[in-house]
């Protein structure tokens, strides 16, 4: 018999997308002993459950009607197709028999792609860490008939999960009103978590807000290995581009040691594939050695960014290294022929985690040949660090420069080596069982990786970038958009589900950046089009914040607000309003965007970790911010330069011919080129020289 459940104390509760790691199984299309309603799905995760001897249904309001009428428990169980833990799940209980008819005769059971129904997921892992203070996936929850939550938990072997099920049928069976009693508690807990309280016209933001937050955060930095301290770290890129920012604003040297530090560790880490290019999903240990190896593309479009992003701050060879080969990896292995990307690659094959990825010393030496006793010294392969059967993850202790010197290399001879290493051992990869793929393609990760080429485009002047950029963001609007409604994932013939906040926050996001990049209104006029679509489809009235969906059939409204390893929705909302104000002088917009950064200024000073991309935002509001425009027949050449230069706090926006865009009004002079320099609508004396006006903005 379950106890009587302890009272709930509400908290403030991080939702992080990684917080357990979880893998997607491979099933055969004939001869099938079992099939359930999931047959009929597109998700890959679903379709791995098709032919489990439980009876899953996909989520949806019929099924919750259906356990209302039979008056039974329902099942939510959520996961993603990368998730080694939901595997293992599957393969031990789910495939079982005798699990599975218990599960059928007493329960409505419920399988959900969190990728697909991220709103379903986040629900349910806010009662789960108001249960247990923490979570991760599989995330498994036991609700009334209504979808309230009588218990949630994560992976259970089967034994657990037998014997969890049986107390809580039981409970409920026995004590239906203490039940009912626990449940509503839990779902006003999860509505608690979603409240915000609002701040109203605050005139001014504290103009030392930016430094207050660093000064809180930075006793939590790991000086040594970079990154936050803990034993698994994520990435963050949040917070890895307020930081870049922050140091130009400021000059803070400490910041930028540290900034340094995780960029260079990250980079030589095993997080980072060495072979192959791209980043894996987080490191299991805190010194950036050892990953979970599943690939995300959000992950990898964000890291895109931030390393272009401090190439133009460090100018380090390995960061443009490390953009140049995730780019690579991306084409290579995760792009779709029509021009989208997909969601992501598996971390198991073979049914072993990183088996595709990780490394035999004999096999290395006979790959390699002559060349091993040099590539055990560039890796500088450790005895140490060899698990069993002499397996290794590949990772760096130093830079190319340091390496060349000390054995009597040139950068040229390094760089010859580093190519024939990779392209034997990217052959010698080839061979083994690939990755499988989740083939979704979610609108709001590849609106990401639209700024992430648009941002190595800037860096690195390669018009390839940009053409990449404009083909991903094609395939969005002929799959994924009609009549100003986003769908959130595409796969062809499968269900198209309305879009997510996230969705139309991103993808207003990356127009806007679009439009920067190459002068073209129309993407301007879809942003502006976009934004007011998701301010009447999402709009909270009561927090003065945007919901997460569209329609609030969920036991709770929800209002996401923290950044995880993807950014905040709401505070891609806040910046895309703040630059379209100031692209369009619509002060309302800007008003707008400060009232939210006012409303959430509580939770950024509480938890200065948790909300990098609002942090970036706050120095919007608090530091100058500039209008770069640059106007005339040269202003394509002039328009690279400036982007090409590390500069926060600024909107850089051009125009080749007179435009009616008020930051261009009266600005056009024939056969001439201008860049005028204006803040809080006042201009400085227009100028011809980008390096002049890069200096007058006193950037650090």
């Amino acid at each position: 018999m379950i106890k009587d459940f302890p009272v709930l104390t509400i908290l403030c509760l991080l939702f992080l997308l990684g917080l357990a790691a979880c893998s997607q199984s491979k099933h055969e299309n004939d001869n099938h002993a079992q099939t359930n309603a999931l047959v009929n799905e597109t998700s890959p995760y679903l379709l791995q459950h098709a032919h489990n001897p439980v009876d899953w249904v996909p989520w949806s309001e019929k099924a919750l009607s259906i356990a209302e009428e039979q008056d039974k428990l329902v099942i939510v169980s959520i996961g993603y197709s990368s998730c080694h833990w939901c595997h293992v799940m599957e393969k031990e209980s789910f495939e079982n028999e005798e699990i599975a008819a218990f599960m059928n005769e007493n329960f409505i059971n419920i399988k959900v792609d969190r990728e697909e129904r991220p709103d379903v997921d986040m629900v349910y892992m806010t009662a789960l860490q108001l249960m247990k203070g923490s979570g991760g996936w599989p995330l498994n929850v036991v609700t009334l008939p209504n979808g309230k939550p009588l218990y949630a938990g994560t992976y259970h072997s089967r034994e657990e999960w037998q014997e969890v099920l049986t107390q809580v049928r039981d409970f409920y069976l026995e004590n239906p009103a203490k039940a009912s009693e626990y449940a509503e508690r839990v779902a006003n807990g999860v509505k608690e978590a979603n409240q915000i309280q609002v701040v109203h016209d605050q005139e001014e933001l504290p103009k030392e807000i930016a430094k207050d937050i660093v000064k809180q955060w930075r006793p939590l930095w790991d000086t040594v290995h970079g990154g936050d301290q803990g034993q698994q770290k994520f990435m963050m890129p949040s917070n890895l581009d307020f930081l870049m920012n922050y140091i130009a604003l400021e000059g803070d040297e400490e910041a930028k040691v540290h900034i340094k530090k995780s960029l260079d560790k990250m980079a030589m880490g095993g997080i980072y594939d060495q072979i192959g290019g791209g980043f894996f999903r987080y490191s299991t240990d805190e010194e950036w050695k050892y990953p979970h190896f599943e690939k995300m593309l959000y992950d990898n479009a964000q890291m895109i960014s931030i390393y272009s992003k401090a190439f133009q701050i460090f100018k380090s060879p390995l960061y443009k290294e490390v953009v140049i080969t995730t780019i690579d990896f991306l084409e290579r292995e995760m792009k779709d022929e029509a021009g989208g990307y997909f969601a992501a690659l598996n971390a198991d094959t073979d049914g072993e985690e990183g088996k595709y990825y990780i490394w035999n010393q004999e096999e290395l030496a006979q790959t390699l040949g002559e060349d091993y006793p040099l590539f055990f010294s560039y890796y500088a392969i450790n005895p140490k660090d060899v698990g069993e059967n002499g397996n290794l993850v590949l990772y760096r202790h130093e830079s190319d420069s340091l390496f060349s010197e000390g054995n009597g290399l040139t950068k040229n001879d390094l760089n010859v080596l580093k190519n024939r290493w990779k392209t034997l051992l990217l052959e010698k990869r080839a061979q083994r069982t690939k990755p499988d793929i989740d083939d979704k393609i979610i609108t709001s990760w590849n609106a990401l990786l639209i700024n992430g080429y648009l941002d190595a485009y800037f860096a690195f002047e390669d018009h390839r970038y940009l053409a990449r950029a404009i083909e991903v963001f094609h395939f969005i609007n002929k799959n994924s958009l009609e009549n100003l409604q986003l769908i959130h994932s595409y796969k062809k013939g499968g269900r198209k589900l309305e879009g997510f906040l996230e969705d139309y926050s991103f993808m207003v996001n990356a127009l806007i950046k679009l439009y920067s990049a190459t002068m073209d209104t129309s993407y301007l006029e879809k942003a502006e089009a976009l934004h007011k679509e998701a301010n009447q489809l999402f709009e909270d009235e009561a927090s003065g914040l945007y919901r997460y969906n569209q329609n609030n059939v969920l036991i709770s409204t929800l209002i996401n607000t923290h950044d995880g390893v993807m950014p905040s929705p709401n505070a891609v909302m806040a910046e895309n309003g703040f630059l379209l104000g100031h692209l369009l002088y619509e002060p309302k917009l800007i008003k707008k965007s400060k009232n939210m950064s006012s409303t959430i200024l509580p939770l950024t000073t509480e938890n200065p970790s948790g909300y990098g991309r609002w942090n970036n935002l706050l120095m919007n509001h608090t530091y100058p911010f500039y209008e770069i425009a640059v106007v005339g027949e040269n202003a394509k050449n002039l328009l690279s330069s400036l982007q090409k230069a590390h500069l926060p706090n600024t909107l850089v926006v051009a125009s080749p011919s007179e435009s009616s865009l008020p930051l261009f009004l009266n600005r056009y002079v024939d056969k001439e080129t201008y860049i005028y320099v204006c803040q809080n609508n006042t201009c400085n004396l227009p100028e011809t020289a980008p390096e002049i006006v890069i200096n007058q903005l006193k950037i650090h």
